[in-house]
């Protein structure tokens, strides 16, 4: 009697209540939370370099086509990169309010310094012979962007695209100031409270977001272009 009656008053002895880094019971009590957390997290990520990729492209041709512009394109995208994430934020707070607009509009513009000076960088690697021998097959200014010089600008692109994505997936997190980090969320609370298990991992599940990220965008590459692999072969 004595020993059943221990056994019912007696604190818990598992993992979490021995506040562990490593707790599979954490991971299992709360699942949800954490799927929760991670599609959060991928939302933020792949719309903010959805849009970062829509507006980064013409601001590269325009920057390629005129070269007046490219000066001021690119200063403009590299002071935005300088801003520190709380700064910018805060910058953004009266138009966006605390909202995961916000924390999507931010890391846009994070996305430009990135996306843009590689995009730039492939189209002026397209060699000029090649866009005269389009001209000279009656290709006009649309056709030859869009059928030669961006397929041949696509692999400095897609490195572009890769760091910004994976710099995006590190940013979400500093969104947790506003409620919208995804898994940054789990992580600030974690740290606020110094619970271990919860703040390895989240921040596990945010290195193997960008790690797969970066795998599934390498992929992406190589079966887009081809040809640079015949190149090295």
């Amino acid at each position: 009697m004595t020993a059943a009656l221990h056994r019912l008053t007696a604190p818990p002895d598992d993992c979490l209540a021995r506040n562990e880094w490593i707790c599979g019971e954490y991971v299992s009590s709360r699942s949800q939370i954490l799927w929760d957390a991670v599609v959060q997290h991928l939302q933020l990520t792949l719309a903010s370099v959805a849009i970062g990729l829509a507006v980064a492209l013409p601001l590269a041709v325009a920057a390629r086509r005129w070269r007046w512009a490219a000066g001021p394109v690119l200063g403009l995208t590299t002071v935005l990169y300088t801003i520190p994430s709380l700064a910018m934020f805060s910058l953004l707070l009266p138009v966006y309010g605390l909202s995961a607009t916000l924390v999507v509009a931010g890391l846009v513009l994070y996305s430009l310094t990135l996306l843009v000076r590689n995009i730039l960088a492939g189209l002026r690697a397209v060699p000029e012979d090649t866009r005269q021998a389009a001209r000279g097959m009656g290709y006009g200014p649309v056709r030859l962007l869009v059928a030669v010089e961006l397929p041949l600008a696509l692999p400095a692109a897609m490195a572009g695209l890769r760091i910004a994505t994976v710099s995006a997936v590190s940013l979400v997190t500093v969104g947790a100031i506003v409620g919208y980090g995804g898994l940054g969320n789990l992580i600030y609370s974690g740290m606020n409270t110094y619970f271990k298990a919860q703040v390895l991992t989240a921040s596990v599940l945010c290195v193997l977001i960008a790690v797969a990220a970066d795998l599934v965008l390498l992929l992406a590459q190589r079966l887009l272009t081809p040809w640079t692999r015949a190149v090295r072969a």
